[in-house]
């Protein structure tokens, strides 16, 4: 599971690679709860941005944020049915959470110890997400919230080393730069695709 990422600060970056500017003030490091970049397209104007929102998927049903605490993370084996997650999945709510690294525990010592992962090449990743929108019955504010979706990650190389030995092994979906708008496209139909890891940039810890 992956509970905090530290979101790109790479404004070139993004705009070369996925042309939409990168907002602003947001905090270095996310933890659920907390604002960060999320990519999105709009299936019925085909345009693609890139704005804030709450990492923890709010669902449109429910009554106030205590949610978050649960929804950080969608099993993608489980996301088609999970009431949080089931309607936006089939509404093609794809979005990309854009990091520079994420964190994950490692237990290599005995003793958890949180340990930064990136790309190979210190290039942002794209994490494949699912977003909805939720308004704040206290505000009236209309909120957007998203999680990263996660696969089991037995038989990854890097992946299947963090966490305690006896917990099952997840990886956040991560996606390449020829990637990216290709997943923002897709449909659930297709979805399965991407849940392989062959399909994984190359990652080191930091």
């Amino acid at each position: 599971m992956c509970i905090s990422f530290a979101s790109t600060q790479n404004a070139v970056w993004v705009k070369k690679n996925l042309g939409v500017d990168l907002p602003s003030g947001y905090p270095t490091e996310a933890f659920p709860g907390y604002l960060a970049p999320l990519i999105i397209k709009s299936h019925q104007s085909g345009r693609v941005a890139c704005g804030l929102a709450e990492f923890g998927l709010i669902p449109h049903w429910s009554k106030d944020r205590k949610i978050q605490k649960h929804t950080y993370n969608a099993r993608f084996e489980t996301i088609s049915q999970k009431p949080s997650y089931r309607t936006p999945w089939r509404s093609r709510r794809y979005g990309i959470a854009v990091v520079d690294h994420f964190y994950e525990p490692s237990y290599a010592s005995g003793k958890a110890i949180r340990t930064a992962i990136q790309s190979r090449n210190n290039e942002p990743l794209g994490i494949a997400s699912i977003w909805d929108t939720w308004i704040d019955p206290a505000s009236g504010n209309v909120v957007t919230s998203f999680s990263m979706i996660t696969i089991n990650a037995d038989d990854h190389p890097l992946m299947n080393t963090f966490h305690k030995p006896e917990e099952e092994k997840r990886t956040p979906v991560l996606l390449s730069p020829h990637q990216m708008i290709e997943w923002l496209n897709t449909t659930p139909q297709n979805a399965n695709k991407w849940m392989t890891h062959q399909h994984f940039p190359e990652l080191v810890q930091a």
